[in-house]
């Protein structure tokens, strides 16, 4: 557990991210630092290969995460009421 959130701490601080983003920041991110730290534009495969990394990293958590809760915990957060208002045909 400590290992993966020293990874995820790491990660953060390479792509220069606060702890707290979205999936759509992590990914904007990236690319961004991907195309400045590109081997063919500037040569620099070792900081493109810590990027690379970070993202492989923050990724793997996020889709964890998202699927992480059951289906008890989504009624606990949304009454049963909340989704028949949803799908009333």
């Amino acid at each position: 557990m400590d290992d993966r959130v020293n990874r995820i701490k790491k990660a953060l601080k390479t792509l220069e991210l606060a702890p707290f983003v979205s999936i759509k920041e992590i990914k904007d991110r990236y690319r961004e630092m991907s195309k400045k730290y590109h081997p063919d534009i500037c040569g620099d495969e070792e900081k493109m290969s810590l990027i690379n990394e970070a993202y492989e990293v923050l990724k793997e958590y996020t889709e964890r995460f998202r699927f992480s809760f059951d289906e008890e915990e989504i009624n606990k957060q949304y009454p049963e009421n909340y989704h028949a208002d949803r799908f009333r045909f």
